[in-house]
């Protein structure tokens, strides 16, 4: 009798940050059929990726607080979109604070790592799946 054999990746071990952060992405700016979230049908959606959130982020300066609203807006903007999907954006947003809290834990200076307490606040249902105390988000 013949062993079926599975398709696909071994399951058992997941993803580090670091791994699921440096997994090849380009952003891509598409039309999207239906209605989704705040975007309307026929609308040009940008899917971003870690590092464009990381580097968007590297560039809010020490004392200002961005929204992920404005942060949508200003990659939309930036990628000749009218929007950026809330969905992929939420989860980069998390694998970009992931990341470099675990860098931070590592010994790497809190001045070198993504400032994403500029952008994910306690409040935010994003803040309850973090690995890490809200405690860390309220940095300047």
């Amino acid at each position: 009798m013949e062993q079926k054999r599975t398709k696909g990746k071994n399951k058992s071990r997941q993803k580090t940050w670091a791994e699921k952060f440096a997994t090849p992405k380009q952003a891509e700016v598409k039309r999207i059929e239906k209605a989704f979230a705040d975007m309307p049908e026929g609308a040009m959606m940008l899917i971003a990726t870690p590092q464009i959130i990381e580097d968007y982020i590297r560039q809010i300066p020490k004392g200002k607080k961005v929204n992920l609203k404005t942060l949508r807006n200003d990659l939309a903007l930036t990628y000749n979109a009218e929007y950026t999907c809330p969905v992929t954006t939420g989860i980069f947003l998390r694998i970009v604070a992931e990341l470099n809290y675990e860098q931070f834990q590592t010994g790497k200076p809190l001045e070198e790592i993504a400032p994403f307490w500029r952008v994910i606040s306690a409040e935010m249902p994003l803040a309850n799946k973090l690995s890490f105390s809200k405690d860390f988000l309220a940095k300047d």
